[in-house]
């Protein structure tokens, strides 16, 4: 989609001597196998960020239930009305723990993923993206649960990136699968210029998918539009009413 005759955006950092790229228009950002440093950090990062979740919302909560309602047992006796309020504190304490706990299960996987696939979490996640977006698959079935979360997540930062800083107004999310390789596609009409040099989306996106040996290509010219192009490796299951989608399924 870049203008004829425009610079390709600049690649990742090669890093390991196993990495790939090519040229054209459409540059691939980097190829790398799940073993490489690039796929370790992302999950890593991730990790971290899940324990320092728990860590300041629900295990925070927890405690507090535990001190709150250790001092009602010892007000229970000398003043009831003392000791019931300090249980009801306890009580709207664990309600906001496990909303906690349900935003960040929702954050790892998303039931909606896990209950009806890639194309319709994804569907699903767009209604909350501050951009018209357009989804478009052709996968006749359903990729193992692993591969489903990671392109997910890859698909859900892309939008992010696109609404925060690309001046986008609309955005297209198409997903297709052609022997024995799924690709996912997402296109805005923003300024372009994405350099994944400037901050740590790409390479978040890239080392997803350098974990099952998927990659990723960026053309984004000054001016736009952007495109993402993820492509990974995997198998499709039976086809399923909720995945057999043709190319005028969209949702908007």
């Amino acid at each position: 989609m870049g203008a004829p005759g425009a610079a390709p955006a600049r690649p990742l950092d090669a890093g390991p001597a196993r990495a790939r790229r090519t040229a054209g228009p459409t540059r691939r950002v980097e190829q790398v196998t799940g073993t490489g440093p690039d796929a370790v950090e992302p999950r890593t990062t991730e990790l971290r960020r899940i324990e320092r979740d728990l860590h300041d919302g629900a295990q925070a909560r927890l405690v507090a239930v535990g001190l709150r309602l250790g001092a009602a047992g010892a007000l229970i006796d000398r003043d009831p009305q003392a000791a019931k309020k300090l249980v009801t504190e306890a009580q709207e304490n664990v309600g906001r723990a496990l909303q906690e706990l349900r935003d960040l299960v929702r954050g790892i996987h998303p039931p909606v993923l896990a209950e009806r696939g890639l194309v319709d979490a994804v569907r699903a996640l767009v209604l909350d993206v501050p951009l018209k977006v357009e989804v478009r698959a052709e996968v006749p079935g359903r990729v193992a649960g692993p591969v489903e979360s990671a392109v997910y997540f890859a698909v859900s930062e892309a939008l992010a990136n696109a609404a925060k800083h690309s001046g986008a107004r609309h955005a297209t999310v198409r997903f297709s699968h052609t022997a024995g390789l799924l690709r996912a596609e997402v296109a805005d009409d923003g300024h372009g210029g994405a350099d994944p040099l400037l901050g740590s989306g790409l390479r978040g996106i890239q080392g997803r998918l350098a974990a099952f040996d998927g990659t990723l290509s960026l053309s984004s010219p000054p001016g736009g539009p952007t495109r993402l192009t993820m492509e990974l490796p995997c198998a499709l299951s039976a086809p399923t009413a909720a995945t057999a989608c043709g190319t005028g399924c969209s949702c908007c």
